[in-house]
């Protein structure tokens, strides 16, 4: 005998009204931020860097569908800071094969550093989330020994000057619950207020 777990059990079984698609991606993603035991928790994050297709997996810090962003935090010393500068048009995908759905966002990245928000989000950080802000050097760094950059005991306040925001906000919201008997897909766009049409799946 199987036991769905709380989310599960507020998801709808079947898609039969569009709403019920973007009440979920809420549910889903809201879920997420704390919950580190969803996928829905590390979502990868997709860009264009120099004609190539960057991707990495970021973990969900806060998701706000009425105001449309989710924000995700890093080190500003890493080299996608620049690139996000340059080009901030960028894609997230999440998908949990348990849920069997799958969540696609489209929209631009915001570099915030040492600002209302970023103090905002340090000062809700956990002491462990912190201390990864006090290595030496910046993300991706070419070295020749790991062991000189590993998490040393120190002021974890100090992390603050190499730690950034990156707010993504979002004007397009694709979601899709795969079953057997009908699979739905649903966008849902914000470019002209909200407008949301079922898709092929």
């Amino acid at each position: 005998m199987s036991f769905k777990n709380s989310l599960e059990a507020e998801l709808p079984e079947e898609y039969h009204e569009i709403s019920q698609t973007l009440q979920s991606a809420d549910l889903i993603l809201s879920n997420a931020v704390d919950n580190a035991k969803t996928l829905f928790h590390t979502l990868a994050v997709s860009s264009i860097d120099n004609n190539q297709v960057a991707t990495r997996i970021m973990v969900l810090r806060e998701f706000n569908l009425k105001e449309r962003y989710l924000r995700f935090h890093t080190d500003y010393r890493a080299a996608k800071i620049d690139h996000y500068k340059n080009n901030n048009s960028a894609s997230v995908l999440g998908y949990d094969p348990k849920l069997k759905i799958q969540i696609k966002f489209q929209g631009t990245i915001s570099v915030h550093y040492q600002d209302y928000l970023t103090r905002a989000a340090w000062e809700g950080s956990s002491t462990r989330s912190k201390k990864c802000y006090s290595v030496k050097g910046g993300s991706t760094l070419k070295i020749s020994d790991p062991k000189e950059y590993d998490l040393k005991d120190g002021n974890i306040e100090d992390g603050y000057m190499n730690f950034a925001v990156l707010k993504f906000s979002f004007d397009r919201l694709e979601f899709l619950h795969l079953k057997s008997s009908g699979h739905r897909r649903a966008l849902h766009s914000w470019k002209k207020g909200l407008e949301s049409t079922w898709l092929v799946p």
